[in-house]
């Protein structure tokens, strides 16, 4: 063959496509093959083909055998016995030293964790065992939340239920919760771990009823749940709050009616009147209420029974003054509204700002001022045609009282256990709370009367007073300090002011009036701080934990 023909042979072949063979010739390399040496050698069983994304080999982390598996939030808590807990996660800064007394209450125990952040919260307490694994997740916050809505329902303070919901949590081993408390909606949140995600539950309050006889039965039911000695499962307590739902007021109708007239008739003697005017107070009151309840079961809203309540015991004394009997008119028409003014409601609500509930204190608030506005409305109806049609009311007689002290105190004693008796108190709470409203009523009478001191810082030492007790009390016998507290401060409601302030402007006299109000609204403010101010000053006094444990909000300090 010619060199001519080999040449076109080579050429022709050089053309031809190249089978697979050749393509995958191990002779044949690419520019991005690793260079002979530099391999790394291939391990037995190693799949050929690796990803860019692949973890290189050498850096894996080895498994930790025993670690905590993958699950579902609603699994029972992997934290349901304090022994057997896992290790809390640790913050950059460290975890502070905390001792609780056991021998406290677990309202403070249990306020002084909620006021801390959730990484500096110490392990939960030995808890409710009533099974290996502990009950399931979301029937805890279930049972906490059914809880938290008879406290708030029956006028408890909303730092008060988060303590509560926060009790029954950790009873159950759910340490990392965070409870949510506004005036008409609970909500809780629980985290099993940093990884998983959360279980949230929450529940609205639609009807609320004054009964402090249910809730000292709930309190009492917190307490057995966060006593470690005692042993509550999951099904006695919902055994026990069903108990608790059904049980019936431990007081009738007609004695809650008779107690509203005592009550109105107590009030108008500590402003002056005498045997005449009790009654007619007591019945104008006693009318009020049953007009009240009468529109209650139409359906009405409160704003109006408070405004058909408030018309009758001043409609008796605008009757007085008509017919010009020789009575202290102005005491029938103060005394009936002592029975309606909206203490419990607005102690809660300044107690609730005072504490950092701004959202919830601001609907409490704005309940108490709408029940207001339906007094005045009710009252400044009818003496507005009372003076149009001739009755001689006088605004000056709020400056002339009579000073009978052992009767004031007897009358403030009676108002005092009549209001206990309208809030569904148990009767073993009766006695303590009618010794407190005298203590009270006696205080104030002392700086006011006799040293001549302002009626507002009188009023506010008083308070404190009733407030300083009523935590002692409620210590004493582990339960709420409500019981010991709202019915003690009835005798020193602004119920005169509030009547002369009305008066004024039924007659016109808008400026005396408006100052009227504002004293009586002062004389309310000074009420629900002084309760307040005494039952912190008692807490400050209790050993829970070292003073740093129980630090308040900040952040309306400007840092």
């Amino acid at each position: 063959m010619s060199f001519r023909e080999q040449y076109e042979v080579t050429e022709a072949e050089d053309r031809k496509p190249r089978s697979d063979e050749a393509r995958y010739d191990p002779e044949i390399t690419s520019e991005f093959a690793i260079p002979a040496g530099l391999d790394v050698p291939k391990t037995a069983g190693e799949p050929e083909t690796t990803s860019e994304f692949a973890l290189p080999e050498g850096l894996e982390t080895p498994h930790t055998p025993g670690a905590e598996p993958e699950g579902s939030a609603f699994s029972p808590p992997s934290t349901y016995g304090a022994k057997d807990s896992l290790t809390a996660f640790t913050p950059a800064t460290g975890v502070p030293l905390v001792s609780l007394v056991k021998d406290a209450p677990w309202q403070d125990r249990m306020r002084t964790m909620l006021r801390m952040p959730v990484a500096e919260r110490p392990a939960p307490e030995l808890v409710q065992r009533t099974e290996e694994e502990g009950p399931a997740v979301p029937r805890v916050l279930d049972l906490t939340l059914r809880i938290g809505e008879l406290l708030l329902a029956g006028g408890e303070g909303a730092e008060d239920v988060e303590t509560a919901m926060f009790a029954v949590c950790r009873s159950y081993g759910l340490d990392r919760c965070e409870p949510n408390v506004t005036f008409t909606l609970l909500s809780i949140s629980h985290q099993p771990s940093l990884v998983e995600d959360p279980v949230t539950a929450s529940r609205t309050v639609r009807r609320r009823g004054t009964d402090y006889t249910r809730l000292a039965a709930v309190f009492r039911l917190v307490d057995d749940l966060t006593d470690p000695e005692t042993h509550v499962s999951l099904e006695e307590a919902y055994r026990r709050l069903a108990e608790i739902r059904r049980n019936r007021h431990p007081y009738p109708g007609w004695a809650l009616t008779l107690a509203s007239g005592l009550l109105a008739g107590a009030a108008s003697v500590l402003v002056g009147g005498d045997l005449i005017v009790f009654v007619a107070a007591a019945m104008g009151a006693m009318l009020g209420d049953r007009l009240a309840w009468l529109c209650a079961g139409r359906g009405l809203p409160e704003f109006y029974q408070f405004t058909v309540a408030a018309m009758p015991p001043a409609a008796v004394g605008v009757a007085f003054a008509l017919a010009h009997v020789d009575v202290k008119a102005s005491a029938v028409v103060t005394g009936g509204l002592f029975a309606l003014l909206p203490g419990r409601a607005l102690v809660a609500g300044v107690q609730d700002g005072l504490t950092g509930f701004y959202i919830t204190a601001s609907a409490r608030l704005l309940e108490v001022l709408y029940f207001f506005v339906g007094i005045v409305a009710g009252v400044l109806v009818v003496l507005y045609f009372g003076v149009k049609v001739g009755g001689k009311l006088n605004p000056d007689a709020a400056l002339v009282i009579n000073e009978r002290p052992l009767i004031q105190i007897a009358a403030s004693m009676l108002l005092s256990l009549t209001f206990a008796v309208l809030l569904q108190q148990e009767r073993s709470t009766v006695l303590w709370v009618t010794l407190n409203g005298g203590v009270a009523w006696t205080v104030y009478g002392a700086m006011h009367y006799v040293a001549d001191i302002s009626p507002v810082a009188s009023t506010a030492v008083a308070a404190g007073l009733v407030g300083l007790f009523g935590q002692l009390l409620s210590r004493y016998r582990f339960a709420s300090a409500l019981p010991y507290t709202t019915a003690a401060i009835g005798p020193l409601l602004p119920g005169s002011a509030t009547y002369f302030g009305l008066l004024n402007m039924a007659q016109n006299e808008v400026n005396k009036g408006l100052v009227s109000l504002a004293n009586a609204a002062s004389l309310a403010m000074a009420i629900a701080i002084g309760v307040n101010l005494g039952s912190e000053v008692f807490r400050l006094f209790l050993r829970v934990g070292s003073p740093g444990k129980r630090k308040s909000a900040k952040r309306t300090r400007g840092f």
